[in-house]
């Protein structure tokens, strides 16, 4: 994609402060980050979001993804880490290339992860009752 930042990041076109890369993914500081150390896994072969990357491209990005947090929740001290992904601009994705983020989060740190709706049992099983129409 020759307009996607990311894709622009990842071939270099546009600087990162990059703290891994393998064949198939590449991570990288985000430049308005939560805190310090949050982390962005993308993988190197565009994609727009969960809804649309081959299943062997994600399992590269969750591997990454997952070494990627254990790296940043012990060199930041951090009490623990969220692994978020934003897929679709309702949801708050942003940039339409698959990305990960690695968040450090610490304890009383303020960051508010979700408000609940409080939805009926019915509601709840209504909904099961169409996701499970379609796997």
């Amino acid at each position: 994609m020759n307009d996607c930042l990311f894709c622009k990041i990842v071939a270099k076109e546009i600087s990162s402060e990059g703290v891994y890369e393998d064949e198939d993914t590449y991570a990288f500081l985000d430049i308005n980050p939560l805190h310090p150390g949050h982390t962005l896994v993308v993988p190197k072969v565009h994609s727009k979001n969960i809804l649309e990357i081959s299943e062997e491209s994600y399992k590269d990005v969750a591997k990454t993804a997952r070494l990627v947090a254990k790296a940043v929740k012990e060199a930041l001290n951090a009490d623990g880490v969220n692994v978020h992904m934003n897929n679709e601009a309702a949801s708050g994705q942003v940039v339409f290339h698959t990305h990960v983020h690695i968040i450090p989060r610490y304890k009383n740190d303020g960051f508010v992860n979700w408000q609940k709706t409080n939805p009926t049992k019915e509601e709840i099983s209504k909904a099961g009752e169409k996701i499970k129409k379609l796997l």
